[in-house]
């Protein structure tokens, strides 16, 4: 089949559907999509389902219009999740015909959803994207039921792995692609390592696994005085996470700053960087590291690590649930700064093949599919 790529020539009303812009990797792939087509002059619009007073973390081109319809989750009985969510169905669907786009693409299970059926009968192609590992990723038979009935109505279906689209049977992954997420360098990425920072980076749930990153930092402390562990992020698990800190008396070791007041922030005082989630979709923050020169240890989880590291080409890879080698693994990379330097140089150099441009052309290849069918 021929390549087709976003016609330029034609302002295209693109709109994003995704239930919030909080610091999240899905939400990060809308920021940096969005800024590239607004800056090709198309008509780029994103709805989210929060409050109007919520801002978003990452930044947007001004061409991007944000549009946040005040319906954020709410706690409480089965009912009134359920009432809101029709709620969210009928604010999406009349959003939807006040805008009246060329093209919905919708992230995350719910949102897809609910964008499915929000848009029926409107004849304006949706496609959908998941971001995490379902096989992981648990939803109640509600859920379950709804995307069985939503997802083959859509026209495309866009995940990061093969592996995790493999998960979902045939009919609800409709015209399946393959896209991995964008990367550019962090811009705060100039300052010099002094070689005494591990950072982990992400929410501070059990996803994540930051225990296992404390208790293998907490194998190899001893050897290493002069090294710090820095976990940038926000959570449940926060308290957890402190009390192991304090019971393996690494409280002036290890540190919790909370979020970064801009994206990537966290790349200006790392010397190296670990992810020890249980599972993930596609880790962002492999790739900004990656394109920021800072090297990486990783465990192999589903999905993402072990494909964006080549098997161990372009960082330190172990096995997820193996903790001496991955103690080992950050005692290997912390000891020796010369093999940092050529992790850091040959993974820089890979992450181009994720530029912006790059990915961008990929979504479009699907997006003028879906238009050009549409219009037949």
């Amino acid at each position: 089949m021929a390549t087709i790529v976003l016609e330029q020539s034609t302002a295209r009303r693109i709109m994003v559907a995704i239930p919030t812009l909080s610091a999240g990797g899905a939400e990060r792939v809308v920021s940096v999509l969005c800024n590239h087509w607004a800056l090709e002059g198309h008509q780029v619009s994103v709805v989210t389902l929060e409050a109007v007073s919520e801002a978003p973390f990452y930044v947007f081109e001004g061409g991007v219009q944000i549009n946040r319809l005040d319906l954020p989750s709410i706690i409480g009985p089965k009912w009134r999740a359920i009432a809101r969510t029709l709620e969210r169905i009928l604010a999406l669907r009349r959003f939807i015909r006040h805008e009246r786009p060329d093209i919905i693409l919708s992230f995350l299970t719910k949102m897809n959803v609910m964008t499915l059926i929000a848009v029926s009968g409107l004849k304006i192609p949706v496609i959908i994207s998941e971001r995490n590992n379902p096989y992981l990723q648990k939803f109640d038979a509600f859920w379950n039921f709804a995307r069985a009935i939503t997802f083959p109505k859509a026209f495309a279906f866009v995940t990061m792995s093969k592996g995790a689209s493999e998960y979902f049977p045939k009919r609800q992954r409709p015209r399946t692609r393959i896209i991995p997420n964008p990367v550019q360098p962090l811009h705060t990425a100039a300052k010099p390592h002094s070689g005494k920072v591990l950072v982990g980076v992400g929410r501070l749930t059990s996803q994540k696994r930051f225990d296992r990153l404390i208790e293998a930092f907490s194998m190899v402390a001893d050897d290493f005085p002069d090294w710090r562990l820095v976990i940038w992020g926000e959570g449940s698990n926060r308290p957890s996470l402190e009390n192991m800190r304090d019971r393996l008396n690494l409280k002036e070791r290890i540190s919790f700053p909370g979020l970064t007041k801009e994206h990537g922030a966290w790349v200006e005082t790392a010397d190296l960087l670990a992810l020890t989630s249980d599972y993930e979709g596609w880790p962002n923050v492999l790739l900004e590291a990656m394109a920021s020169g800072v090297p990486v240890v990783s465990v192999s989880c589903d999905f993402g690590p072990k494909e964006i590291l080549a098997d161990g080409e372009f960082g330190v890879l172990t096995q997820q649930n193996d903790l001496e080698a991955l103690a080992k693994g950050l005692s290997t990379m912390m000891g020796d700064e010369a093999m940092r330097r050529t992790f850091a140089a040959k993974a820089k150099a890979a992450s181009e093949a994720y530029a912006p441009s790059a990915i961008a052309a990929l979504w479009g290849n699907v997006i003028e599919e879906a238009l050009s069918a549409n219009s037949r």
